[in-house]
């Protein structure tokens, strides 16, 4: 990981604001937040797993299944994060 990155944000809690504050500034959903934070900061999207909370974890799986890209009954954690 790049060192700009560990700077940013060495846990869970100050990624998790990261992303809510791209979400909310960029009015995009939690998806394209953590991908865009990646590109920002030339990381691979796989090595931020450990920072996603369970409420980005939540809320990342909620707009999955709105967007028809998990099954209703499937959990993120067994489609992303295993």
């Amino acid at each position: 990981m790049s060192e700009k990155l560990e700077e940013q944000f060495l846990n869970k809690s100050k990624f998790s604001k990261l992303i809510e504050k791209t979400v909310i500034e960029k009015s995009i959903g939690y998806m394209e937040a953590i991908l865009l934070v990646c590109d920002d900061n030339n990381i691979e999207p796989e090595d931020v797993k450990k920072f996603v909370s369970p409420i980005i974890r939540d809320k990342l799986e909620a707009e999955a299944m709105s967007l028809n890209f998990l099954p209703k009954t499937n959990s993120i954690d067994s489609a992303l994060f295993e």
